[in-house]
């Protein structure tokens, strides 16, 4: 009687706080406006320093192509908010939970609460989240990932990449936003070991620790065995199976092949899932790293490259990406879809505003070639052309970019008012 009578006092509590809440009007303004106006004095003022003659034309082209994505970026977001807010829903959202929880502990309670029950001991262990690459810029992993779908919503791996950035940015919790982007990506791309390990993570943290197993479990099972992320997604089963009681026969300890990585014992696997995400980080680099002295040792290895460069591309170390996809290209043409990861590494090297190097536009133009309306082929050649002084060339790839692009992409004002100055 006296814990009924608590849960009551506790539920009568919470809401005379939340009564003030209720009684406020929430008001919502959208910040797009005022970026945009701020957007436009620094084109304004890049313009009239450029018609002053202080600012070198190569350098007031790169601010203009920076302040461009810089909208685009904005447009994004806004439309990202717009599409998530809804006033009387967070109005009434919080305050309805708030009640809800504790009227839901009280029922539970109630039914299987048992008072004389002497207390348990309580459990440190520390459930360890997933690591952050520490060298991945997340916002721009992000910006990138919406610019990609803003051309092409069915872009899996733009769409896998968005997921990701969007788990990283929360801290490693797969969130509803992150978990849809999953969804759509693994129905393009069914078989993208990223999507795989991310949405059996979701899995994971919603409750469902044997569908998260069971999915990792087929993911591993269908792995190549030098794959650079089996040690990660090991250590991960072992965690979660170990954190809710369940049995799963031990991984086999994979042997080292010639070009392979080691993979780690049972042993090293939970080891790995007691660290801390900066030691698992280095022990994960640490693993590449051995891949990349074997094939220093064995250099001729193609599939040995291919699988160095992902693993340094899914660590953010876009350089060494590209440099191994550049070495697998010497010992046999890749096709068009490395090309355009190896492209990719190129570009997320840029700095704001610059134009593609020589050896991405190589990369590129054999892109646009085996992929005449790739949509990352189109826009960067489109300026390196334009910054290159060669602007109907410019504007012949921005057009045919702007037919593929939907009506409402919020891409399309950027590159209308590109092509608008180049003509």
């Amino acid at each position: 009687m006296l814990e009924f009578l608590l849960a009551l006092l506790t539920t009568a509590t919470v809401g005379a706080l939340l009564w003030p809440l209720l009684r406020t009007r929430v008001d919502h303004r959208g910040r797009l406006d005022a970026e945009l106006a701020i957007y436009k004095d620094q084109l304004a003022e890049l313009e009239r320093e450029r018609a002053a003659g202080t600012l070198p034309e190569a350098e007031a082209t790169a601010a203009r192509i920076e302040i461009e994505r810089r909208i685009l970026a904005a447009g994004t977001a806004a439309e990202t908010t717009e599409a998530a807010s809804s006033p009387v829903l967070q109005k009434w959202l919080p305050p309805a939970l708030s009640l809800f929880v504790p009227l839901l502990a009280l029922g539970l309670y109630l039914q299987v609460g048992r008072p004389g029950l002497p207390s348990a001991p309580f459990a440190s262990d520390r459930i360890a989240e997933h690591p952050a690459p520490q060298q991945l810029d997340v916002p721009r992993l992000l910006a990138e990932a919406r610019a990609r779908l803003a051309q092409d919503p069915d872009d899996a791996d733009a769409l896998a990449a968005l997921g990701e950035g969007l788990t990283l940015e929360a801290g490693g919790t797969v969130t509803q936003a992150a978990a849809e982007a999953l969804r759509r990506a693994i129905a393009k791309a069914p078989d993208d070991p990223r999507t795989h390990y991310y949405l059996g993570l979701h899995e994971s943290q919603s409750g469902d620790s044997r569908a998260a197993i069971a999915r990792w479990r087929a993911l591993e099972e269908r792995s190549p065995p030098d794959a650079p992320y089996l040690g990660l997604l090991r250590a991960e089963i072992q965690r979660v199976a170990k954190l809710a009681g369940i049995e799963v026969p031990p991984s086999p300890a994979g042997s080292v092949p010639p070009s392979g990585m080691p993979q780690p014992s049972r042993e090293q696997q939970e080891a790995m899932a007691a660290l801390s995400p900066e030691q698992r980080q280095q022990a994960i680099r640490s693993m590449v790293e051995g891949l990349a002295t074997r094939l220093q040792e064995n250099p001729q290895d193609r599939a040995g490259w291919l699988r160095l460069a992902n693993a340094w591309k899914v660590l953010g170390e876009n350089a060494n990406a590209a440099e191994a996809y550049g070495r697998a290209d010497t010992l046999g043409p890749v096709d068009a879809r490395i090309l355009a990861d190896w492209a990719e590494t190129h570009v997320r090297q840029l700095s704001p505003g610059a134009a593609p190097s020589l050896e991405a536009v190589m990369i590129l133009e054999r892109l646009e070639k085996a992929e005449p309306r790739n949509a990352l082929a189109l826009f960067y050649l489109g300026a390196a052309a334009y910054a290159a002084g060669n602007k109907p060339a410019a504007v012949q790839r921005w057009r045919t970019l702007l037919a593929l692009l939907p009506a409402d992409a919020p891409i399309r004002p950027m590159l209308e008012q590109r092509i608008r100055d180049a003509e």
